[in-house]
């Protein structure tokens, strides 16, 4: 729909989208971590996050010195695409280098966070969406571990549903984390942020 986006010149703002679904039913959920990190995000550096613009809501300011643009797609998960395609398009942004993109991953841990510079959406609707209308998979993405599905339950009721007190505790402790990490990249750039992210809290423990 949008085709694919070219090299660009490097970009005056870096693009951090976190991915959800809008509406209250959907608050806190596992599939809205990616709303989440971007509302402590916002309150750590005093970004509003208010601006209704791209089929999203957005907050420009600064975060250790860069200028950044905070987004939280209102499309739905499933159309996460079409408000970033608009916004990496609009602003001229090479998403190799100028996109981080934060989302929520069953196949991880709950509370574990993995960094990568690229690869494949997995079985993520979101992020194959945000794919497809880049056209590129070359871009920044922070993936925070929800939990595996129990076995028996549906995937959708799964992801739309909320973390147990346990699991409440691991993740907003994940979250505060996940907001560093994007200050990590962009202070240190991606492979710091990696060495020092994509670690177990076990490991990590061990070399502090």
């Amino acid at each position: 729909m949008f085709g694919k986006i070219f090299k660009r010149t490097p970009a005056k703002y870096m693009i951090i989208a976190g991915l959800g679904n809008p509406g209250r039913e959907y608050a806190h959920t596992r599939h809205n971590v990616g709303f989440d990190t971007i509302d402590i995000l916002a309150d750590r550096y005093d970004i509003p996050v208010d601006t209704g613009k791209f089929n999203a809501h957005i907050g420009k300011g600064t975060i250790e010195g860069k200028k950044v643009i905070l987004v939280k797609p209102r499309t739905y998960m499933n159309l996460s695409g079409d408000s970033i395609a608009q916004i990496v398009n609009y602003y001229k942004v090479d998403p190799k280098e100028g996109l981080i993109v934060i989302y929520d991953d069953i196949d991880l841990d709950v509370g574990r966070l993995r960094l990568r510079k690229q690869g494949s959406a997995g079985g993520h609707n979101g992020m194959k969406d945000i794919v497809k209308k880049l056209g590129t998979e070359e871009f920044y993405r922070i993936r925070i571990g929800v939990g595996e599905k129990p076995k028996g339950y549906d995937l959708k009721d799964y992801v739309l549903g909320h973390f147990t007190g346990e699991e409440r505790e691991l993740m907003d402790t994940a979250l505060i984390e996940a907001a560093s990490a994007v200050g990590a990249i962009l202070t240190d750039g991606i492979d710091n942020a990696m060495n020092r992210y994509n670690v177990t809290k076990q490991n990590r423990s061990e070399t502090t």
